[in-house]
């Protein structure tokens, strides 16, 4: 049976914690969503503002895009303007760094056909930076031990290593819709120590369908998720706590369920949809049937609607104010913050229980504030 490059950069933080599930997820076709079509067009307009910039003469993409806006725009503005600074940054270390966009980048030594596209690799004596774009809204991108990232940092240390003398590796993400900016930062040294421990026996291992299946976190965009067996056990192990009765749990016992409920009820979802789809196909399950859901009304020709409401003496609209979104786009981002800065306001979010690792200090709580009295 031949072998397929099939254990991407991507895809490295699953593959690298469930092994297995690599060779199970290469023979499925990746059916797309118009989230990375959405993402696809943000990294085109990315990469011709950062050419333009540097004085090169890239294509304008913008006509072809199918998801551009004024949002879509302004991000990309942001991220433009990072990466030019990085590279005013770059030129403190040497004179001539060395910026590539949507740069190939092959991490075959430690990783079988390995290879992924480096968004922008600023390269200078001492330091390489790795700056990598994410349009995504759902998931906030940690740069720590980002292994995506530091696959692609390899891929660079490879190739370009014996022209300047890197000793220092960066790792950025850049997610504004998310108004993140993760960086981290890991010696040379320490990152071929890590590909050498870590990621050469594990792709190895991923690359023959070996290892052990475990299920956690990384399991979110794997293509078999809703049936694989491992995190069916993984998610049912909570079946040994009464829900039913859950002031009868010892806080020690809320504190071991806490981690997985967000899992649970992701798997959850993912049997229900996977069950669903495999019912619309054909696929009967005892004691289950496919109907139409609740639906909304709605106009089937607003113009037409508008047009009869006028004719009768009425006024078909509301009028709103514009949201900051749209507004900015209008005004502009100088003049909006002119006009309009001190009027805005930002209300502080729903509690939220969180694990302890998560950034966002901690609220006050009851407990708190009857200690400060």
């Amino acid at each position: 049976m031949p072998k397929h490059a099939y254990l991407s950069a991507s895809s490295s933080h699953r593959w690298l914690e469930c092994p297995p599930s690599a060779k199970l997820c290469a023979g499925i076709v990746d059916s797309g969503s118009p989230y990375a079509q959405q993402g696809t067009d943000a990294h085109a307009l990315c990469e011709y503002k950062v050419e333009k910039h540097l004085g090169r003469s890239p294509t304008d993409p913008t006509e072809n895009l199918t998801y551009f806006d004024s949002e879509m725009d302004e991000c990309t503005d942001q991220y433009c303007s990072y990466v030019i600074e990085q590279v005013e940054e770059a030129k403190k270390h040497c004179r001539d760094p060395l910026v590539l966009v949507e740069e190939k980048l092959d991490f075959s030594k430690w990783v079988p056909e390995g290879f992924g596209t480096g968004d922008c690799v600023i390269i200078a004596d001492d330091v390489l930076h790795i700056i990598d774009f994410k349009y995504g809204l759902g998931v906030l991108v940690d740069a720590h031990e980002n292994p995506q990232m530091m696959c692609y940092a390899l891929g660079a240390v490879d190739q370009y290593d014996c022209l300047y003398d890197i000793g220092t590796v960066k790792l950025t993400i850049f997610q504004p819709r998310r108004e993140n900016i993760s960086t981290f930062e890991i010696s040379k040294k320490d990152l071929l120590h890590w590909a050498e421990a870590v990621l050469k026996p594990t792709a190895a291992l991923a690359y023959d369908g070996k290892g052990e299946f475990k299920a956690g976190d990384h399991c979110q965009f794997c293509k078999v998720k809703a049936t694989c067996r491992k995190r069916a056990e993984y998610n049912l192990d909570l079946a040994k706590y009464d829900f039913e009765m859950p002031a009868m749990l010892e806080n020690s016992e809320i504190a071991a369920i806490l981690p997985q409920i967000d899992e649970l009820t992701a798997w959850a979802n993912d049997i229900k949809d996977y069950a669903l789809q495999q019912a619309l196909s054909g696929v009967e399950y005892d004691g289950f049937k496919v109907v139409a859901g609740k639906s909304n009304r709605k106009y089937s020709d607003e113009a037409a609607v508008a047009e009869k409401v006028k004719a009768a003496g009425y006024d078909p609209y509301e009028k709103r104010l514009l949201g900051i979104t749209a507004m900015t786009s209008l005004l502009g981002k100088k003049k909006f913050n002119e006009l309009l800065s001190a009027l805005i306001t930002k209300p502080q979010g729903k509690p939220t229980l969180v694990p302890v690792s998560d950034k966002r200090p901690a609220l006050n709580t009851a407990k708190d504030d009857f200690n400060e009295n």
